[in-house]
């Protein structure tokens, strides 16, 4: 209408037409351009994995801090294992494994067992707190801990080059577990090296047993005194060993020498010991400067723990000349 042509607008501009454009004078570019890579979610303030990461470094002790400080390339656990169980909790006591805190369950019904685990808890001037049971439910993950449990600190490693020149005397002896997965295991292991005079133990980081609470009670108090170390990489740490003059020995029921027959009294000697199941693996066998069997009937077999206890008895006795 003529009288709309006065209004301010009304009239379309030269040139122009509905609908788009051609080009967006550059603003669907910059809008494929992004902001770069999308940070983790570990990284991300509003997100609960960032926050399960800072809860979770504020938990981490002092003593895996500063030993990652010494040893930068190495983990540190940094998980405390939880004992629970009136018996339990005294083996553990009984067998002097390190413990941070000791958890009664309130108005507990004492037997000899909770009386006993006071007295060595107070001997050793370890913390008693006294727990509602719903938190040693909470602390124990359901297990049935009978009011009773106990916190065990992280344990802290050896590398496995501190037994090339060990401050013991002696000629060096260290064991190397190879896919050894039960606690029970290394801790027989643990034992019978300090009986025959070893140095010390080794053990992979990855599809291996660490030293558990389980390990420590069956060690028998030897763990106190003979170091676990912890290899990224068992079958380089055994080259390593052979390059300082160590002689590698595996354990093997399909070996070419039998144990008897084995003459090494006088050089550092270094016993793989293979899982029950699997043996020796491959690349390990491989690394091996020898492998050999123990003489037993062939409907009997050895498992891990005492095999190595055997061969360590061997190395023993050859060694004292008896």
């Amino acid at each position: 209408m003529a009288g709309n042509s006065q209004r301010p607008g009304a009239t379309r501009k030269a040139g122009s037409k509905k609908g788009a454009t051609i080009g967006s004078g550059g603003k669907r570019r910059r809008g494929l351009e992004g902001k770069g890579p999308t940070p983790k979610a570990e990284e991300r303030p509003y997100h609960k994995a960032f926050k399960a990461a800072q809860r979770g470094g504020q938990q981490t002790s002092v003593a895996g801090r500063s030993r990652a400080a010494a040893r930068p390339g190495r983990r540190a656990k940094s998980s405390t294992e939880v004992v629970a169980g009136r018996n339990s909790v005294l083996e553990a006591l009984r067998a002097h494994i390190p413990v941070t805190t000791m958890y009664v369950a309130s108005r507990i019904d004492s037997d000899d067992r909770v009386r006993e685990a006071l007295k060595l808890a107070h001997e050793r001037g370890l913390p008693v707190l006294e727990s509602p049971r719903t938190e040693l439910d909470r602390l124990t993950d359901g297990a049935v801990h009978q009011g009773l449990a106990l916190a065990v600190p992280p344990y802290q490693y050896a590398d496995p080059q501190d037994f090339v020149d060990p401050q013991t005397p002696g000629i060096p002896l260290v064991v190397a577990l190879d896919g050894i997965t039960d606690p029970r295991n290394l801790g027989a292991i643990i034992r019978s090296v300090a009986a025959f005079g070893g140095h010390g133990v080794v053990v992979p980081e990855r599809r291996s047993v660490g030293m558990t609470a389980a390990a420590w009670k069956t060690s028998a108090g030897a763990a106190a005194r003979v170091p676990v170390a912890q290899a990224g990489n068992l079958t380089r740490a055994l080259e390593e060993y052979r390059k300082a003059g160590f002689f590698v020995v595996g354990l093997d029921a399909g070996g070419e020498v039998e144990l008897p027959d084995l003459q090494l009294t006088d050089v550092p000697l270094v016993v793989v010991v293979g899982s029950e199941g699997k043996g020796l693996s491959r690349l390990v066998r491989a690394t091996c400067d020898q492998v050999v069997s123990i003489p037993i009937n062939a409907i009997e077999s050895l498992n891990a723990g005492i095999a190595a206890g055997v061969a360590l008895y061997s190395i023993a006795c050859q060694r004292s000349g008896r």
